[in-house]
C-alpha cells in the first residue's frame, strides 16, 4: 500500500454528536487515542467563552451584549487527546470553565448566533489543519459545522442513565436535580433557532443506555475503521 493511500485513509473526520452524559467525551477522546486523531471538545469552547463573559462583567442574559463582546476573546483548543488544552487570552481555563456556575449559563450564551458563528469558524479552521484526521466532538457538529464529515456518530442514553453518570462525576450531587438540569439543558439546545441539537439524516445512532464505557469506544473504533476501509 502506498503512504499516499495510507495518509488517505487516516485523514479521517469523525464527528460525535449527543446530548450531555452519554459519554461523548469519555468516547471521543480514547477513540482518538486509539486510532491516532487529533481531539476537538467543541463544548469546551463554548465554556471557555462563557466563561470570559461571566469574568468580564457581561450580562449573560442580554443577548446583545453577548453579541457585542462575542469576538474580544482568545481561545486556543489544543488538540492531543491524552491531554486536551484550552486557553482564553493565554489563561488556562481547563478547570475554571467546569464550574457549575459557567454549566448553568452556557446554553444561553451558545444561543446566541454571533457566538455560535465565530466558535464554528474556529472549530473549522482547527479541522482543516488537522492533517492527520481528528475525531471533533460536540452538539452541532454533524448538522452544521462539518456536514461533510466522513464519519457522523450521535450517542444516545436514557436521561436515568445519564443522570447517574453525572452525578457520579460530581461528589454530593442530587441524582434528580441532575436529571432534571440535564432535561431542561436538552431543551434548550435542542430548541434554539441557530444551530440546534440534533441528529444528522446520516448519522449512525449509538444508544450507550446498557453498554459499558469501553463497548462504546469499541463500537465506535469499528465504525471509524469501516470508514477507513472503504475510503
Amino acid at each position: 500500500m502506498s503512504t499516499t493511500v495510507e495518509t488517505a485513509r487516516s485523514s479521517v473526520i469523525v464527528a460525535i454528536d449527543g446530548p450531555s452524559g452519554t459519554g461523548k467525551s469519555s468516547t471521543s477522546k480514547a477513540v482518538a487515542a486509539a486510532l491516532g486523531l487529533s481531539y476537538l471538545d467543541t463544548g469546551a469552547q463554548y465554556r471557555a467563552i462563557t466563561w470570559w463573559m461571566l469574568t468580564n462583567g457581561i450580562d449573560v442574559s442580554n443577548p446583545e451584549e453577548i453579541a457585542t463582546a462575542a469576538a474580544k476573546p482568545v481561545i486556543v483548543s489544543g488538540t492531543d487527546p491524552a491531554a486536551p488544552t484550552i486557553t482564553v487570552d493565554g489563561e488556562d481555563a481547563s478547570g475554571p470553565i467546569r464550574t457549575q456556575e459557567v454549566t448553568s449559563k452556557v446554553s444561553a450564551v451558545s444561543a446566541v448566533p454571533e457566538v455560535r458563528t465565530l466558535i464554528t469558524a474556529l472549530q473549522r479552521s482547527i479541522t482543516a489543519a488537522a492533517t492527520g484526521g481528528i475525531v471533533v466532538e460536540g452538539r452541532d457538529i454533524g448538522t452544521t459545522v462539518l456536514p461533510d464529515a466522513d464519519l457522523k456518530i450521535f450517542l444516545t442514553a436514557s436521561p436515568e442513565a445519564r443522570a447517574a453518570r453525572r452525578s457520579g462525576e460530581v461528589k454530593g450531587s442530587d441524582l434528580t436535580a441532575t436529571r432534571e438540569a440535564l432535561i431542561k439543558r436538552d431543551a434548550a439546545d435542542s430548541g434554539r433557532k441557530t444551530s440546534p441539537l440534533a441528529k444528522a439524516d446520516d448519522a449512525v445512532e449509538v444508544d450507550t443506555t446498557e453498554l459499558t464505557l469501553q463497548q462504546v469506544i469499541e463500537c465506535v473504533v469499528t465504525l471509524v475503521e469501516g470508514k477507513r476501509v472503504a475510503a
